[in-house]
């Protein structure tokens, strides 16, 4: 069975691909991608709240894994992308004719998508079994 940490990432991954697909009404799409966004920011936060990660990656030594370290770089990739996928919306929502900051912000979210489908796997293989 899975964690509900890793359902509830790809229940958000899910969400993302609504508001992709639904990018010609800004009305949902904004608040789509804000909401996903923050909860995948969130995800960290309450994962040093309600795990022991200290024991797993430091005392058992998890922190020299390939795994751990693709994972964080996928999350720090994430969430740069979020950060630059603002800029370009933010652009977009001050002038909606602008065809280069449409293209520059479609080809962004698919590189979103992409990394975030990663981040996902990713952590379901990082997920210790027996964990919540």
């Amino acid at each position: 069975m899975l964690a509900g940490t890793v359902l509830f990432s790809a229940t958000t991954y899910l969400v993302m691909w609504v508001g992709f697909l639904l990018a010609k009404n800004p009305r949902l799409h904004v608040p789509l991608m804000a909401g996903a966004m923050l909860c995948d920011v969130g995800m960290p936060f309450y994962l040093v709240a309600t795990r022991d990660w200290y024991g797993r990656l430091i005392v058992h030594l998890e922190i020299f894994t390939f795994l751990v370290w693709m994972h964080l770089i996928l999350l720090i990739t994430l969430y740069v992308m979020y950060g630059m996928q603002i800029i370009a919306g933010r652009k977009l929502l001050k002038e909606p004719g602008d065809a280069e900051a449409r293209t520059e912000h479609r080809g962004q979210a698919w590189v979103i998508l992409t990394v975030k489908a990663l981040v996902v796997v990713t952590g379901a293989l990082l997920v210790e079994p027996g964990s919540k």
